[in-house]
This record gives structure tokens, C-alpha cells and sequence, in this order.
């Protein structure tokens, strides 16, 4: 059955299509890659997207009430007290978005860092368009006296220093990295391939590596241009990834699972970031002031498969949900084949693989649901400041939904988890949040 090909078709989808007839089918994570960071059409970089905001796909827990900013502010401070209040600060935030949540922390911050002490603010963005929206968010000329700001595309580019205490953060950015899905057989790990639907292809006559590929019955969705075949065989990246994690030899053959090496090594990249990517941390000389961070998105400490699909819900609520990937636009969950390039992906993070990344080089503290982080850091006291200098009974109502919003436990509140990380916190250290409220899960 041939499909009418009349049907808009995005840019980016004929770009797959295109390749997966030149060359076979193509993974996941290369799928995501086009579909979000393509030079002129991925979902990221193209300024015709809106993406944060009431008019975009995404509202985001800054974007939503200034306490979350604040409180994310407070803890950073917290850390920074703890290592002895160093002179030398720099902020590192890794997809800042609009800048909305850079902007809350600064704030927060140059009211309690010395007027006299250097700051610098390292920002990864590989978005043309969105760094023209954080520059405007935050390069004012009163910014600019006395915070120097600086663009990078990845962690790597980012200079070590032995002289700065890092205070590192993350939102949302972790959910948005290439993933690779896996499924277990008994001949070993199959990638999971996304192939040209044959219903809309004439010849349906790619030749490649999984010639013939086993279709995934359960995920076939013959409304689609691009379907999910598996492998025939394990390929070398994915016995790799399959033994990335010593608790994938625990999953039951016929299992799948998202593996994201990006994640890994972002968050490994972030670890020797904090550390001061001193190699001799004995040297006196030479030691890092350290640093702390937190990683905050939705997911949980295990890794997740991709058993359930839907194709549309009018009611954002990821709890329904046990397949990670998905695909969001207009702030509703789509198929993630529909108008590639024009709706974002995610998939949920594995926090304990993020956790396996780093564990040697800094403490991990968590994850711990939203709701827990915000309320135990002093949500409460602040929401009750800002209602009292509301002057419209609306604004105060408004300020209120917000808040409320953040830690609801049907929502983002338990959603979404928080995650710690410091250096000079031995294992067991007491770091708060995160050792009081873990005792309280």
C-alpha cells in the first residue's frame, strides 16, 4: 500500500529519507542530531522556532516564577560558603534557553559574592539564535561592569582553571542528547534502526547492513514516512553501549533500553570541569578551589525502555508514560516521526548513568524529586515574600499558581529530579537538601 506523497513533508524529514536511501537505516541518536542540531533546519537552530515560552513548545520551570531560579541561586551560594568563600567564581550553564534561569542566579548571587570578587559566566549554546536571545537577556551595560559573559559549544571548550570555583548547572539539557535504543535478544544488544516505511516508498528497495530488517510490530506506525526496524545482527556500538553499565547484564532478554554515551560523557566532561581538570589535586600549587553543580530533568536512577507510544495527548503529564522518547509541540506529546525538525525530542534521563560518569571524580548527591529541592530550600518563606510585596490580588493569585505548579506532585513536582554534586564532600558528607530529604523518600 503506497501512501500519497503529496503530504507536507518537513525539511529535515526529506534529509533522513534521502540518507536512509543512500545508505540504510539510520540510529536514534543520528535521527535526534538532524531533528534538533541540523546547521540551518534542526528544531534548535532554526529562528523561526519560537521553543520557550507561552508561544513555543516549551514552558520551563524558570520561565514559570522566579523562585526556582533563586532557589537554584541559594544552593549554589550554600556550596560556595562551605569551600571557604573563594574570591574567583565562575557560573557554567549548559543550554541556558532564553537565559531566563542565568538571569534569576545572577541576581541571587551579586547580592552576597563581594562587589570586588571576578565572576565569569561560561554559557554552552550551540544556537546562533538562542545565544542572540541570552545576550539580549543578559549582557545589559549594568551586566556587563561587572559580569564577563562567554559562548561555548560543548564542555570541552570551556578553559580549566585552578583559580575559580565553579558553580555548574543544567535544566532541561540532559533530556535533549542523542540516545541510542537497545533491545536485548539472545544473541546479544540490537540497535534499534529508523528505516523509510515501506507504505510510502514505491521500491521499498534499501539496500544496507540490516538487509531485510526485523520490523518492530509493536511500533510500526503506518501513518508515518520513517518506521522502527531491529537490527538482524549486534553491532559494535551497540555490544558497547550494551556493556556501558554493569546493571544492563540484569535486564531480561527482550527488553529494551536508551543509552545515551553523549549523557556520559557531558556529565564526565562536567565532573573534571568542577574538579579543575587538575591531574595532581595533592599539589598544593596547583589545586582547584573545586566547584558544585546540579543537574536538574525529568527521568529517575534507572534507565528506561521504550514499550508504550502514544501519538497525542491534550494533557501534558509525563507520569502516563513508560517509553522515554517522545516528541512535544505546541505543548502537546506527538509521534516522534511527526514533522521531523519541527518538534523537539527527548527522552528521559538515567540518572545513575549519569551518576556512573562522575562518581569517581566528584560526590553525587541524589536525584531528589523537585518538589522535595524546592520546599526544603526555603520555598515557602520566599513565595510568602514575594505575595506580601504584590500589590493586585491577581498578581498575588498568579505568584501562588507558580509556585505551586513547581512542586505539585502530579506534575513537575515529582517529575522532575534534582541532582547534586560537589568536590571537597567526602562520601556520606552531609550536603543539603539531599541527605535529610533522601532519609524522607
Amino acid at each position: 500500500m503506497n501512501h500519497n506523497l503529496s503530504a507536507s513533508v518537513s525539511k529535515v524529514e526529506k534529509i533522513i529519507l534521502d540518507g536512509i536511501k543512500a545508505t540504510g537505516p539510520i540510529p536514534f541518536s543520528t535521527y535526534m542530531q538532524l531533528c534538533l542540531s541540523h546547521p540551518t533546519h534542526g528544531y534548535y537552530m532554526n529562528p523561526s522556532h519560537p521553543v520557550f515560552g507561552t508561544r513555543g513548545d516549551f514552558i520551563t520551570s524558570p520561565e514559570i516564577s522566579q523562585v526556582f531560579g533563586e532557589l537554584v541561586g541559594v544552593w549554589l551560594l550554600s556550596q560556595w560558603e562551605n569551600a571557604g568563600r573563594p574570591a574567583a567564581v565562575r557560573l557554567v550553564e549548559l543550554g541556558p534557553g532564553r537565559g531566563t534561569l542565568m538571569d534569576d542566579v545572577l541576581r541571587v548571587i551579586s547580592r552576597i559574592i563581594p562587589g570586588n570578587s571576578s565572576i565569569n559566566v561560561h554559557l554552552v549554546e550551540t544556537s546562533s539564535s538562542m545565544r542572540s536571545l541570552q545576550e539580549a537577556k543578559l549582557c545589559s551595560s549594568s551586566r556587563q561592569a561587572k559580569f564577563d559573559i562567554h559562548w561555548h559549544h560543548s564542555v570541552s571548550d570551556i578553559p580549566p582553571s585552578v583559580s575559580e570555583y565553579t558553580m555548574f548547572f543544567a535544566h532541561e539539557f540532559f533530556d535533549a542528547l542523542p540516545i541510542h535504543t537497545l533491545q536485548k535478544t539472545e544473541t546479544g544488544w540490537h540497535e534499534v534502526l529508523i528505516d523509510a516505511n515501506p507504505d510510502y516508498n514505491a521500491t521499498g528497495d534499501c539496500q544496507t547492513d540490516v538487509e531485510k530488517p526485523n520490523v518492530l510490530k509493536t511500533t510500526t506506525n503506518s501513518n508515518s514516512r520513517l518506521r522502527r526496524v531491529l537490527s538482524r545482527s549486534p553491532s559494535a556500538t551497540s555490544t558497547l553501549l550494551g556493556q556501558s553499565s554493569p546493571r544492563f547484564s540484569e535486564i531480561p532478554i527482550g527488553s529494551s533500553i536508551e543509552v545515551s554515551p553523549t549523557s556520559f560523557r557531558t556529565a564526565r566532561q562536567v565532573g573534571e570541569l568542577l574538579l579543575g581538570n587538575v591531574k595532581n589535586q595533592e599539589d598544593e600549587s596547583s589545586r582547584s578551589p573545586g566547584g558544585c553543580g546540579l543537574i536538574i530533568d525529568y527521568g529517575d536512577d534507572h534507565v528506561f525502555g521504550d514499550s508504550f507510544r502514544v501519538s497525542r495527548m491534550r494533557k501534558v503529564n509525563l507520569h502516563f508514560f513508560t517509553a522515554a522518547a517522545k516528541a512535544f509541540s505546541n505543548h502537546k506529546l506527538v509521534d516522534v516521526f511527526d514533522q521531523p525538525g519541527d518538534c523537539d525530542l527527548t527522552s528521559n534521563v538515567d540518572f545513575t548513568y549519569l551518576r556512573e560518569a562522575v562518581e569517581d571524580l566528584v560526590t553525587v548527591h541524589g536525584p531528589i524529586p523537585q518538589y522535595m529541592f524546592l520546599e526544603k530550600m526555603g520555598l515557602q518563606l520566599r513565595l510568602d515574600s514575594l505575595v506580601r510585596a504584590a500589590k493586585a490580588e491577581a498578581r498575588k493569585t498568579a505568584i501562588r499558581d507558580a509556585a505551586e505548579r513547581l512542586v505539585s506532585k502530579s506534575g513537575m513536582g515529582t517529575e522532575y529530579k534534582v541532582m547534586g554534586l560537589t568536590t571537597g564532600v567526602k562520601d556520606g558528607g552531609k550536603v543539603w537538601p539531599f541527605v535529610k530529604a533522601e532519609t524522607e523518600k
